[in-house]
């Protein structure tokens, strides 16, 4: 073991130095869907909720889980699992609904929406200069729905843009065609 490598004043240096390259933090969400580590902004996060009563809507696609009552409004809830192609989440212990912002369209500005997840674990801080583009394979989540790659604890992490996963005109295209079906 080299003892010089391993001084506190060359460890301090180090770490300046790591420090002086990092970028501004921000703080996301880690969560898990099917098989999948997925990372969503905090800032788009209104609460995170056990879940309870959900009404089904007839002829919607198998992603729309329905709708609840949050306070009074009628919230959607999308199964991310079954947007992402996975097939539909087995509501257990750990499932919650996240209750989040996103873009709107041109009749509403924000979309307010619960995404229904398999698992909630943390709010990590991710320096921003740590946040990779998406790779073009080997992403089970299609890239378009994907804002980076963040590498985290046990691999690597997808961090979810949720404007596009709950694009209010691509979700009513997809509504749409169910109904016709």
């Amino acid at each position: 073991m080299n003892k010089a490598k391993d001084a506190p004043a060359d460890l301090l240096r180090g770490a300046i130095s790591e420090m002086a390259g990092a970028g501004p933090i921000r703080q996301l969400l880690r969560l898990a869907v099917a098989r999948e580590t997925l990372l969503v902004p905090i800032e788009v996060v209104r609460e995170i909720l056990e879940v309870g009563r959900m009404t089904p809507l007839p002829q919607t696609p198998d992603f729309v889980h329905g709708v609840m009552n949050l306070r009074g409004a009628v919230v959607p809830v999308i199964d991310l699992s079954a947007r992402f192609g996975f097939g539909p989440t087995h509501i257990g212990r750990r499932t919650a609904v996240i209750v989040v912002e996103a873009k709107g369209d041109d009749d509403f500005e924000r979309l307010i929406a619960g995404v229904l997840v398999d698992a909630v674990y943390e709010v990590l801080d991710v320096d921003t200069h740590r946040i990779e583009p998406v790779p073009t394979l080997g992403v089970a989540i299609a890239a378009e729905f994907l804002a980076g790659m963040v590498n985290v604890r046990d691999g690597y992490a997808a961090l979810l843009n949720l404007d596009q996963v709950l694009s209010p005109v691509a979700l009513s295209q997809l509504i749409a065609a169910a109904q016709h079906h």
